[in-house]
């Protein structure tokens, strides 16, 4: 039978396909390395395959079974697709090599998170802008470990651990400190069954994840919730600390009700069941119950036998994190009455001048004193933008802010500001108006002063950046 010839043609072509596929899967493009365990087939990360082919449309490497990795069965595939960013590839055997010598130590190494939220970030440091974040039980694998920045904890103390490169499962790959991660091995195969069996020859994997998890005081919860956030009261460290590492837990706190302030330490042998999601701490009057996945009970019995309970809870976000975006909201905050001046002046209280960096220069206050401003209290601060309003006031006013005077204790006076069209209007606050950090009424009798602009200080630091908290 003859072919007509278009047939033939169509036929050459798809002949001459098919060759170069075949062509493009015995010919290598590369050597690499694994760096995620391949689970079917089971081949470990660290190993050396051949690669040979990159397929765009899989977003994966076709690379070769090293023979000692097969099943065993002459019909089986001696070929498998691995993720682009799950293996590095080289164009030299000996590249791919060198670097598995490098991967050597942490080959098999592997990372789960025992922090909901727990963040892989740009550098190695705690500052380092955030990347990715964790899911609880969420698995990394660890590429490297590295010098960087030591992580603190919330009462200012070094936590044990160190810094990983670490790489997710979707490519992601960024820096993590251990502290909150549990160490694994893994080799290839179901990664669900390696993760069930370390749980299971684990003493307590709900209490290792409820140690892992940093415990705070129950009003943090509703600050983060009513988003008012009291800078004062999160730097001060406030929290429970159960000292897995040091044998003494911790319990450091502010009373609301009382403005007390309690810190005791516990020193204990170990930390035992004691019921459903509940632990005793032998040698110690102390016990701890989840009420919840992210609220803590704890006890103690004081001298005279009474049993002292006490609430704490994790965070949505690492409170670094929060500490960071409030400050920066403050600073846009200080920028914008900034922007109006940053020089008013007054016929009857004098000139006030903000500078970039969030201090102040305020003369001629003489009026004021001292039933506003104390006597003690120089020209010159800080401006605090710590104060929020009650709903209240929000329709009626821009904002309140805090002049820290410097003379001493006592020399913070609060006002209430809003814009005029000429210049800057702020109204005293008494102590008796502000609730914790939330300006709830103005003063029966308020005092207001009127300031206009009296247009551009010079600045000799255009460079200068806006700090407004330390």
């Amino acid at each position: 039978m003859s072919l007509n010839k278009p047939c033939f043609y169509t036929l050459l072509a798809t002949l001459g396909a098919l060759c170069a596929f075949f062509a493009s899967c015995t010919k290598l493009a590369g050597w690499g390395v694994l760096l995620w365990s391949s689970e079917n087939p089971a081949v470990p990360s660290g190993t050396v395959a051949p690669v040979y082919i990159k397929s765009n449309i899989n977003q994966a490497w076709v690379v070769g079974i090293p023979e000692e990795y097969r099943a065993g069965d002459s019909n089986a595939p001696d070929k498998f697709e691995i993720p682009l960013k799950q293996m590095e590839v080289f164009s030299a055997k000996s590249a791919a090599l060198k670097r598995a010598e490098e991967f050597a130590q942490l080959a098999i190494t592997y990372g789960e998170a025992l922090q909901d939220g727990l963040p892989l970030r740009d550098g190695p440091d705690n500052n380092a802008r955030r990347v990715y974040r964790l899911r609880l039980g969420e698995v990394i694998k660890l590429l490297a470990k590295t010098e960087g920045t030591p992580a603190i904890s919330s009462t200012g103390e070094p936590l044990p651990g160190d810094w990983y490169q670490a790489l997710t499962r979707d490519g992601t790959i960024g820096y993590c400190f251990s502290y909150r991660l549990r160490l694994f091995e893994y080799s290839g195969g179901e990664l669900d069954i390696v993760q069930r069996t370390a749980e299971e020859q684990g003493e307590d994997a709900e209490l290792s994840a409820t140690l892992a998890k940093t415990w705070l005081p129950e009003s943090y919860g509703a600050m983060i919730a009513n988003n008012k956030i009291d800078l004062d009261m999160l730097s001060q460290h406030w929290g429970f600390y159960p000292g897995q590492d040091t044998g003494k837990a911790r319990l450091f706190l502010k009373e609301l009700e009382t403005d007390k302030i309690i810190d005791k330490t516990f020193s204990y042998t170990s930390i035992q069941p004691n019921g459903v999601r509940a632990w005793r701490f032998d040698g110690a009057s102390l016990q701890m119950q989840l009420r919840s996945d992210s609220m803590l009970a704890v006890q103690y019995t004081e001298n005279g036998g009474a049993l002292r309970t006490f609430l704490f809870v994790t965070l949505p976000k690492d409170i670094n994190d929060i500490i960071f975006q409030e400050n920066a909201l403050r600073s846009g905050l200080f920028t914008r009455i900034y922007n109006r001046g940053p020089l008013f002046s007054s016929a009857n209280y004098g000139s006030l001048t903000l500078n970039r960096n969030g201090s102040f220069l305020w003369s001629g206050f003489d009026l004021l004193i001292p039933h506003i401003i104390p006597a003690s209290a120089q020209g010159t601060g800080k401006v605090a933008m710590r104060l929020y309003l009650d709903s209240s006031l929000e329709n009626r006013y821009a904002g309140a802010f805090t002049l820290q005077f410097n003379g001493g204790k006592g020399a913070d006076v609060d006002f209430l500001y809003n814009f005029e069209n000429q210049g800057l209007r702020i109204e005293y606050i008494p102590k008796s108006c502000i609730d914790e950090v939330t300006v709830v009424r103005r003063d029966t009798s308020p005092t207001i002063v009127y300031f206009f602009n009296g247009g551009a200080a010079p600045s000799h630091n255009a460079d200068e950046v806006l700090i407004i908290e330390e």
